[in-house]
């Protein structure tokens, strides 16, 4: 059953848990979105949502590239493409399971599902390079108008997320996209510019923004 409606973000707990169970259904997610809400579930039973105290955002007016991207950048290895194999990225994101802090992934196959179906509908965007044909890295992420979260990235070779996130950043500015949600302050997301803000900042940012109605 879609959810109509999600409590307000100021129940959620020190954590961040806001609320438990409910669907993916499209509807369900863009509401989640709109709301300055995601999912992050534990494992493919329990469906939780989160709203956390402190959330990471990125301002394109802060985006940072190093001197060692820049090089890597100048050189062109890797070919980018957007929205080419969505399913790819996001099940190549599902795979990694070395990041820091977390021993697992958070992608359930209930969510490589439910954000394919959310890229079909239009709502969704994966960012990719590639060395020759082979995807080796990529972003992916939910847009809703002005409103853009960024949600995971993948890399088979050194710098390929990197390389990744500044072409994602790249059509952001193109879009006039202002800033993007990060959700979770990562240490590629802080190399970047990311910066945690307080829930109820997040909260005036996103009523800020010209987020799509749906």
């Amino acid at each position: 059953m879609v959810i109509k409606r999600f409590p307000p973000v100021s129940r959620a707990d020190d954590r961040g848990l806001l609320a438990i169970g409910g669907d993916l259904e499209p509807e369900s997610l863009l509401l989640a979105y709109r709301s300055g809400i995601f999912p992050w579930p534990f494992d493919d039973e329990a469906l939780t949502w989160f709203s956390p105290p402190e959330r990471a955002v990125l301002f394109l007016d802060k985006f940072h590239i190093s001197k060692s991207l820049h090089r890597v950048l100048k050189r062109k290895q890797f070919r980018c493409a957007l929205d080419t194999n969505f399913r790819g990225v996001i099940e190549s994101c599902a795979e990694m399971t070395n990041r820091e802090g977390q021993s697992g992934t958070w992608i359930t196959t209930q969510m490589v599902e439910a954000y394919c179906e959310l890229f079909d509908l239009g709502y969704c965007h994966s960012f990719e390079t590639y060395l020759g044909d082979t995807l080796v890295g990529g972003v992916y992420g939910v847009r809703l108008g002005k409103l853009f979260a960024a949600e995971s990235s993948f890399y088979r070779v050194p710098n390929a997320s990197k390389v990744a996130m500044c072409y994602m950043a790249d059509y952001l500015a193109k879009e006039e996209i202002g800033w993007f949600d990060c959700q979770v302050l990562t240490p590629l997301s802080e190399s970047f510019g990311a910066q945690e803000i307080s829930r109820d900042e997040f909260t005036r940012l996103l009523n800020s923004t010209a987020v799509l109605d749906v």
